[in-house]
């Protein structure tokens, strides 16, 4: 019986997994990076053991550390979770040679089938060979690993060259292997994944589908299961296909095999040996808790001989700190209040806790189960409009838009989804009401009858940036309370605001954190009534979009370069992606401020281009 489980992971995964474990009765022992040493996943755990020595994006990687510190602690098990060492097979003997439980695949399952290469040989698919301009589009792909990293689309021949050295870099930085391969790139495609799980006493199951279209960045953003529209044959090839692989290789434990599904067909992609990110949504549908079944697969149990009947839908949503308008880049700072009422919330965070540049900017999981699919997709839109997340900029109007969308809401999405919809799905749409909102609930807090005048005076004026506008509003204090122009206030104190316009009233919760200030939905920042005159930046500045790391400047370039409208001119590194940063303009570009390894922070001047 495991009794003690190290989980080889951090965030939400491992506050998964610990939950599963503190059910069963399990002890349980965290790791963590001196980043994360104050992070939820460590102060959950029941032991907490910190990695020394490496660099935070680098610590979880650390395979021996893992194993000494379940050994310190006691553990008699370790969990992978997913990412990380989630599939390295060299990880997984080590645990075993240690004499700890692995709870997960045999390390010759994760072997056969953790290069992307050797999977579609294992699978009988011949790989590309030299690419011509017949080939394009393609699809450039990490061997190892996943989530997106080490992955890029080449619709040019010029660009293969390069394109091949990013992510043979970024796939090196994120798994320690720089190995990348060319396949055709399916236009128009759905990503379709059976999740199966293994005993080791020959029982496979396959419990269901699940479809995984809506990605940024070749990574997920919305899931659910089962993936809908798919013909019955078509189901059952998909799960012929995946027992097929699972059997190919001795497979034991949890793991999805991933399909992209385009003119009825199936075209495989690859098969993940760990538990998914989107495992939530399987779980709704057939009531299982699949943590505790790989528990008791590693404990020797038997599975019974079928698998337990589907029931409804579910759909499941990426909560991520990132900006979808502005090339998806990821953001940092306080998470000051995360609560999304009426569905299941996966989340390594809680209020208070800081949001680092060092891992992937994911919040939270949310989950709805209900009867139908349009039920569960309805439920889950409104529990995200509703919910209240004060903090860093976040995707949830993003998502909130997706699933409303009448592409998704018929099932005829794709994995172009964002390439097609992406603007209209960003475009802002500020609350008019919300910067009032927020002058009159700053008024009350800070002096409930210290405006008032017994004689008519000048309005009280303030200006609040949103959107990136800024925004002035007026009212006055008068013998009723505050009132405004074109409203009645019915009611303003420091954190509820009612105004009411043409006989309606809406509500308005207020919550403010420094300068930061935020109104039902609507993020906004206090301006100073008088601006800095002296404030200003040259035209063509290029500003840091996020934190990070400068990895790479453009071959050649220096101040007084000729450059070209969206010419690529360097490259950032942040929570183990590469982001580009290119020309606004075609110019010269007359200042370079940064150069190879220098870390930057959001808004720092790197770069300015004179417009030609």
């Amino acid at each position: 019986m495991i009794t003690s489980v190290l989980v080889a992971n951090r965030g939400e995964i491992a506050c998964r997994v610990f939950r599963t474990c503190r059910e069963l009765g399990i002890r349980t022992v965290a790791v963590h990076s001196d980043a994360d040493a104050d992070a939820l996943h460590a102060r959950v755990a029941d032991t907490c053991v910190r990695l020394p020595g490496a660099a935070p994006g680098e610590t979880y990687l650390r395979g021996d550390l893992v194993v000494q510190a379940a050994l310190a602690a006691g553990a008699d098990a370790v969990h992978p979770g997913y990412g990380f060492l989630s599939e390295n097979a060299g990880f997984a003997r080590a645990v075993r040679d240690a004499g700890l439980v692995w709870i997960g695949p045999p390390p010759e399952a994760i072997e056969a089938m953790a290069s992307k290469t050797r999977a579609r040989e294992l699978m009988g698919l011949k790989p590309m060979g030299q690419v011509t301009e017949a080939d394009l589009p393609v699809l450039v792909k990490a061997a190892a690993g996943g989530g997106g990293r080490g992955m890029r689309i080449v619709r040019r021949l010029a660009d293969l060259d390069a394109e091949l050295a990013a992510a043979r870099e970024e796939a090196a930085n994120a798994f320690g292997d720089g190995e990348v391969f060319v396949e055709p790139y399916i236009e128009g495609g759905r990503h379709v994944e059976v999740q199966v799980l293994a005993d080791t006493h020959g029982t496979v199951w396959t419990l269901g589908t699940r479809d995984c279209s809506l990605q940024r960045r070749h990574q997920k953003v919305v899931e659910e299961a089962p993936a809908p529209g798919l013909s019955e044959q078509l189901t059952d090839e998909l799960y012929a296909l995946a027992v097929r692989a699972a059997r190919a290789v001795d497979y034991v434990g949890a793991g999805t095999v991933e399909f992209l599904v385009a003119g009825g067909r199936a075209h495989f992609l690859e098969m993940n040996t760990r538990l998914q990110v989107e495992h939530p949504v399987t779980e709704a549908v057939f009531g299982v808790d699949l943590v505790a079944l790989q528990l008791r697969v590693a404990e020797g149990h038997a599975l019974e001989a079928e698998p337990p009947r589907a029931r409804g839908h579910a759909v499941e949503a990426r909560l991520y700190a990132e900006d979808p308008a502005n090339g998806w880049a990821p953001q940092t700072g306080r998470l000051h209040r995360l609560d999304v009422p009426g569905v299941r919330l996966d989340t390594g965070f809680t209020d208070g806790d800081g949001i680092g540049v060092h891992y992937d900017p994911m919040i939270a999981k949310a989950v709805a189960h209900a009867p139908t699919r349009a039920e569960a997709v309805r439920g889950l839109a409104g529990a995200l409009e509703r919910a209240v997340i004060h903090g860093p900029v976040t995707n949830r109007d993003l998502l909130v838009r997706s699933l409303r969308h009448e592409e998704f809401t018929s099932g005829r999405m794709d994995t172009g989804f964002y390439d097609r919809h992406l603007a209209a799905l960003t475009e802002p749409a500020p609350d008019p009401y919300a910067p009032l909102a927020a002058a009159l609930a700053d008024a009350h807090g800070r002096s409930r009858f210290g405006g008032w005048r017994n004689v008519p005076s000048q309005p009280q004026v303030k200006r609040y940036a949103m959107n990136g506008e800024e925004h002035e509003v007026r009212y006055r204090h008068t013998r009723e309370g505050l009132a405004a122009d074109g409203v009645r206030v019915v009611r303003a104190d420091a954190s509820l605001v009612v105004l009411e316009t043409d006989g309606v009233r809406r509500k308005f919760a207020v919550a403010r954190y420094g300068d930061q200030v935020y109104v039902n939905a609507t993020a906004l920042t206090a301006l100073p009534r008088f601006p800095d005159p002296t404030a200003h930046l040259a035209p063509g500045s290029l500003l840091a979009p996020m934190p990070g790391t400068v990895v790479r400047v453009a071959d050649g370039l220096t101040a007084g370069s000729a450059v070209t409208a969206g010419e690529p001119l360097l490259w950032l590194e942040a929570m183990k992606m590469q982001h580009r940063i290119s020309a606004p303009v075609t110019g010269v570009l007359t200042a370079l401020h940064i150069e190879p390894g220098q870390q930057v922070e959001p808004g720092m001047l790197l770069a300015v281009v004179q417009e030609t």
